[in-house]
């Protein structure tokens, strides 16, 4: 977990945890882990934010395999990872892949499966007594999904920060939201650790993914554009995105790229 990069990533998610007031003492977190570089960021992110935020709280890390093509994917590297971590990790298998795919033949796939690993996923928290769920986006998802919903529904909104499902009892928490994908990255990079590569037949073909484009064309051109959203953002509180405490995003250091 050494490392500038680690160290920086983790700063901003005690950051965010603090400024949100996402993790309270005794809470005891599900990290749903998909095995790519968000999900693999965010565990080790918390374990080590755990070590210096005075606040107590458990983690159990879960992947939901989707068992795309039928095949059940080895994550045995995440399983030694999260062991050396001491951070208790479970794999679940699932039909999801073959339900949206070979079953449904949908042809918008990824709402489907959205909606289908939320739900084992709240699930599983409820399964494994957890009150919270932390979930690996970052600050390029936020953006992205500001643009979505502006130009594909006319409205303006993200998702939250904080969000509290009261037919669960579940609390969704966003800690990386203030880090940028490329600082997850540089993370990951840097301490050289494992993922596992999505099989998705949709993965990298999505609309999410013209409007990545869109956003690393802007920043090109702009090198605030993501703060600038990000700013509106917290200044106007759409979704409970205006911060609880005074320790304003204007004091992040300038975002690193590769």
């Amino acid at each position: 977990m050494a490392g500038k990069s680690m160290q920086r990533l983790s700063g901003l998610m005690r950051k965010a945890i603090q400024d949100y007031e996402m993790i309270a003492p005794g809470d005891r977190i599900l990290v749903g882990v998909s095995g790519g570089k968000d999900s693999v960021a965010l565990t080790l992110g918390l374990a080590a934010v755990r070590q210096y935020l005075g606040v107590p709280f458990e983690l159990q890390a879960v992947t939901l395999d989707p068992q795309f093509g039928g095949q059940p994917t080895d994550y045995s590297v995440l399983e030694e990872l999260f062991a050396q971590h001491g951070i208790p990790y479970e794999i679940r298998r699932t039909e999801i892949g073959p339900v949206v795919f070979d079953y449904r033949k949908e042809k918008n796939p990824c709402a489907l499966c959205a909606k289908l690993r939320r739900g084992a996923l709240h699930t599983a928290a409820q399964q494994l007594g957890c009150n919270k769920v932390a979930l690996g986006h970052h600050l390029d998802d936020a953006i992205e999904t500001f643009y979505m919903n502006l130009w594909r529904e006319g409205r303006i909104g993200c998702f939250s920060p904080v969000t509290y499902l009261s037919r669960r009892n579940l609390t969704m928490i966003r800690p990386m939201l203030l880090a940028t994908e490329a600082e997850v990255r540089k993370a990951i990079k840097e301490a050289e650790l494992p993922v596992v590569k999505s099989r998705c037949p949709a993965d990298g073909v999505t609309v999410r993914e013209d409007t990545k484009q869109f956003v690393a064309e802007m920043c090109r051109k702009d090198p605030a554009f993501r703060q600038k959203t990000l700013n509106a953002l917290q200044e106007s509180g759409i979704d409970g995105w205006r911060p609880k405490h005074t320790g304003r995003m204007k004091d992040r250091p300038a975002p690193t790229e590769d």
